[in-house]
């Protein structure tokens, strides 16, 4: 899969098979639209060209809203690497693109840069200044110049709206193993271990504080996890070391700061300064708040135990 971030230097594609989107997630609803999208291109010995956005076009348009983000850009780029993809052009995307009048989307962007064939679109897709441009805009504009405007059917349209907002919103209450099922894959956060106020290590709990750099990523609900941490060693670290996650502020110890605390179960390195994938695997218990450090050791110590047997029952 060949990634493009240059739109003044995008290559000659063959018999161009267009998809767009911003594709947050890359979960099976997704699948659906890529697989269609190889299918034709398949059909015409042509490429699949898919077609995202970055940044996300709500964070640009919709500053008041704050968008919880699935994935950041450099996971959406390596979970599209998995299936098959020739090509994903990458839009920077601003107000300005936006505002683009729609004839002139369909005849600079998709015809003069994309060398589109084939356009594969919702029957309720809009886009251009003021959100004119439609998929009869395109059926028109593809009879001048000679290409194919397909509709991705409505039901599998409405699966990835739903996927999407179900997603969010069971990470957001801790249904890990729901999302995980709409996802097709298990959650995950990229980050790096970091250097924290080393509590855990004078209770017997030493753990890797993961720093987060995209804050627009979405950052489940607090509480304990079942995790899996993988990467540690290069990004093509695959082994998958088994433990345990807490997310929250710490009421605790008051500082109310935002901290994702991964205990990984028997492991000894050195992880400061070191990359880190943490996997979601199940989630336990809300986050507490405890009379005592005392109090929240031994909780740590009945979390550990369950969570080492779930992992002897699941892993």
């Amino acid at each position: 899969m060949e990634v493009h971030r240059n739109l003044n230097n995008l290559p000659v594609f063959n018999n161009a098979v267009i998809t767009t989107g911003t594709f947050d997630g890359v979960h099976k609803g997704h699948l659906k639209i890529i697989e269609q999208l190889k299918k034709e291109a398949e059909k015409i010995s042509g490429q699949s060209v898919l077609v995202t956005f970055h940044p996300h076009p709500r964070i640009v348009l919709q500053k008041e809203n704050v968008v919880k983000l699935l994935n950041t850009y450099d996971e959406k780029i390596e979970l599209l690497s998995r299936h098959g993809i020739d090509h994903v052009v990458v839009v920077p995307f601003t107000e300005q693109f936006s505002s683009m009048p729609p004839e002139e989307y369909i005849t600079d962007f998709l015809v003069k840069k994309l060398q589109a064939r084939c356009i594969i679109t919702g029957y309720d897709h809009h886009f251009g200044k003021d959100r004119k441009g439609d998929f009869h805009m395109l059926e028109k504009y593809g009879k001048e110049f000679n290409f194919k405007v397909i509709e991705i059917p409505e039901y599998v349209l409405k699966e990835v709206t739903v996927s999407s907002t179900l997603i969010r919103r069971a990470l957001f209450n801790g249904e890990v193993e729901a999302a995980n099922q709409n996802l097709g894959y298990e959650y995950f956060l990229n980050g790096q271990v970091v250097h924290g106020n080393k509590i855990g290590r004078t209770i017997g709990y030493p753990t890797a504080n993961v720093h987060v750099e995209d804050g627009n990523k979405l950052i489940p609900r607090y509480g304990v996890y079942a995790i899996g941490a993988t990467k540690i060693d290069s990004e093509t670290d695959t082994k998958v070391y088994p433990g345990m996650m807490s997310i929250g502020i710490r009421p605790t110890l008051t500082d109310n700061r935002e901290v994702i605390e991964a205990n990984l179960f028997d492991f000894h390195k050195n992880l400061y300064g070191r990359p880190i994938q943490i996997r979601f695997k199940k989630y336990f218990r809300p986050e507490i708040k405890f009379e005592s450090l005392e109090a929240l050791t031994a909780k740590i110590k009945e979390d550990e135990k369950i969570i080492r047997q779930w992992w002897n029952e699941n892993g």
